[in-house]
């Protein structure tokens, strides 16, 4: 198949998964929303929950929105100088906007097609800085890692601090917890698990899988992460990489949080509240879906909803936040990037041939 063809259909299938997911959070909410103005007796007609978050919206502190962007800012700040640090231990010392903008660029490029934006990154910066790519793609591999180390460790964190408030949400939704607990008894599961498990073991252990082009892709795949691994241990400072690791996360949490003071339903809840909100919003984005459209969604909403902010109210709240940052900054900083990228680059190559 042809590349291009393939990079469409990748798109179309993805985006398409997003959009359905997204539909199904908005119908369920909507039904329920419809059901609670027939017992306020308001028409069907003049009860829209689309109109809802748009009215929601509008009555948002925009201040507050704004700041929360000054936050997304200051965390890819701080992850472009922590990749320029990882970059310097082979060498290579690339300029701060370079990095910044293909970071950037990259998140754009995430609203199209889950995880491309990795690659778009990597080749984006290697081409402007002149570096081989598969040497830039193991510093944003390692970069993915410690978001994972990091996830992993708030989730604990959420867990730990709010297991009563998860076990009592559970509790109260029998029927979802007993949805859960079927679904990782279902003999299928455990089938279709282990079938994975042999099927990944045969092909590590085959020599002409590990020739093949697919082979040879998880052997760079693994180096890189190797590779990543060292420049760590190499680092001049690795105290400041940890500092950078930990504001970047600290900042995502922050954007949430502050973002509940944004909108009156949110406006009390507290630290707690946040970091569980946070926690979920995070897998929301983890989960492959166009910039965590859909899942995000959802899986915010389920959060919401275990600090009594009706369905309705985390949707609204949930697609404030989703537009602040993944549509609106996202796509703003990204076209800048497709703009300045072109431009500082070719300003600066014709000012070192002078």
């Amino acid at each position: 198949m042809n590349f291009r063809l393939k990079k469409i259909l990748q798109t179309i299938v993805f985006l398409s998964t997003g959009i359905i997911i997204l539909y199904l959070v908005y119908y369920k909410q909507n039904q329920a929303y419809q059901a609670e103005c027939a017992l306020q007796g308001i028409a069907a007609e003049d009860c829209s929950l689309i109109n809802k978050v748009y009215e929601d919206f509008l009555k948002s502190d925009f201040r507050i929105l704004l700041l929360v962007l000054m936050l997304y800012f200051l965390s890819n700040i701080s992850r472009a100088l922590r990749w320029n640090m990882l970059l310097k231990t082979f060498g290579v010392r690339p300029r701060f906007i370079n990095s910044f903008m293909s970071i950037m660029l990259g998140y754009f490029a995430n609203l199209g097609l889950p995880r491309v934006g990795e690659l778009i990154r990597a080749a984006t910066l290697a081409r402007y800085e002149k570096i081989k790519v598969d040497k830039v793609m193991g510093t944003v591999i390692i970069d993915r890692a410690m978001d994972v180390i990091l996830i992993l460790i708030v989730i604990a964190m959420a867990l730990a601090g709010a297991s009563t408030k998860l076990i009592a949400f559970l509790k109260e939704n029998s029927d979802l917890s007993g949805k859960i607990s079927a679904l990782m008894s279902h003999p299928l599961v455990w089938v279709a698990g282990t079938t994975l498990l042999l099927v990944t073991l045969f092909l590590l252990r085959s020599k002409k899988v590990r020739a093949s082009v697919f082979g040879q892709k998880i052997y760079n795949f693994i180096k890189g992460m190797i590779d990543g691994l060292k420049s760590i241990a190499e680092l001049d400072k690795p105290w400041l990489f940890i500092f950078h690791s930990v504001f970047i996360w600290v900042m995502y949490y922050l954007m949430l949080y502050i973002g509940f003071s944004a909108f009156a339903p949110t406006a009390h809840l507290g630290l707690m509240a946040g970091l569980v909100v946070f926690t979920m919003g995070s897998i929301g984005f983890v989960i492959p879906s166009p910039g965590g459209m859909g899942t995000y969604h959802f899986l915010v909403i389920a959060a919401l909803l275990m600090y009594g902010v009706n369905g309705a109210d985390g949707f609204s709240f949930a697609n404030i936040m989703f537009f602040t940052i993944n549509v609106f900054a996202n796509i703003l900083f990204g076209l800048l990037a497709l703009i300045i990228l072109p431009a500082i680059n070719t300003t600066y190559k014709q000012s070192l041939d002078d």
